[in-house]
């Protein structure tokens, strides 16, 4: 629940937070010493292979996964590699090939398992280690790839975007703030996008019914709340990433006398097989074209 409470403090800030925000300060200032000097000293590899980096200075959901599918899936030969945030496995997976899933979601993460699903004819890599996820692509044939938070893959030579809320209320390093890196770092990016500004989200939403519960585990839940429909009669926030259990689900909608959950397609492929009815918000990426138009000039440049 840790990352709840940081949550409240950097997105709902109330007047009894500015105590723990000020009490964190020296911890801020180390990390961002340590940030500076981690960039300051890194060296940039070229792997001669076109490498789009989608990423966030801020803590929390910015819109990186809709982002990457509604890129990525422009290119044939793509691969997306990601982390893998909240798998349980460890090393490096592929999670698809050429669109055919090869793992289950624990294994990858369901991140990774959204954007696997999500673009035709995919090529989805977890790994920690993301230069050595950058070399198995290419040696299986990759033209393009594309990293999920990858801007502080500091030693890797890419192109780089930024995403930013269009509303920011606290601009200071973890854990006073949610920055993983100080604002000003926007500019060092090829593209630095806002929300609402140079790219939009595009709620619709699936099996929808008359009393619904809302059921995620996703950065920052709050966030949903302008999309939601009439009808979502109460909240339950899991940890980000976090595994559901039909059981536990059941029961809420037992107690709450409701007729669906209502999930995002990120909780929702963690509920795959589940007996249970559910109702779906599906999120789209309205990007300007402009960025669809430098990444796609970036990208073509690398061809022969």
């Amino acid at each position: 629940m840790m990352s709840r409470f940081f949550e409240a403090i950097w997105f709902d800030t109330k007047w009894y937070h500015y105590f723990l925000i000020v009490l964190f300060l020296p911890l801020s200032f180390l990390w961002t010493i340590f940030m500076v000097i981690r960039r300051f000293l890194s060296i940039r590899e070229n792997f001669e292979i076109p490498i789009v980096s989608i990423g966030n200075l801020q803590v929390g959901g910015t819109g990186k996964t809709p982002f990457i599918i509604e890129l990525a899936s422009k290119y044939e030969r793509s691969y997306i590699i990601s982390r893998g945030y909240g798998r349980q496995s460890k090393g490096l997976v592929q999670v698809s090939k050429n669109g055919k899933m090869l793992v289950d979601v624990q294994t990858c993460g369901d991140e990774a398992f959204l954007i696997a699903q999500s673009i035709k004819n995919s090529n989805v890599i977890v790994s920690e280690n993301r230069q050595e996820a950058i070399e198995f692509a290419k040696a299986n044939g990759a033209k393009v790839i594309f990293l999920d938070d990858g801007f502080n893959q500091v030693n890797i030579e890419k192109f780089e975007i930024i995403l930013s809320p269009n509303k920011i209320t606290n601009y200071l390093p973890i854990p006073s703030g949610p920055f993983r890196e100080l604002i000003f770092y926007e500019k060092k990016a090829d593209i630095a996008a806002r929300e609402n500004i140079d790219f939009k989200r595009v709620v619709t939403f699936e099996d929808l019914t008359p009393s619904m519960v809302l059921v995620t585990a996703i950065a920052n839940p709050a966030r949903l709340d302008r999309f939601l429909p009439a009808g979502a009669i109460k909240k339950y926030y899991f940890d980000d990433h976090s595994y559901f259990k039909e059981e536990e689900l059941k029961q809420l909608l037992t107690r709450n006398g409701a007729t669906s959950l209502l999930v995002t397609q990120k909780d929702a492929v963690k509920m795959d097989g589940f007996k249970l009815p559910i109702s779906k918000m599906r999120l789209k990426l309205e990007i300007k074209q402009s960025i669809v138009d430098k990444v796609d000039k970036y990208i073509k440049g690398y061809e022969k």
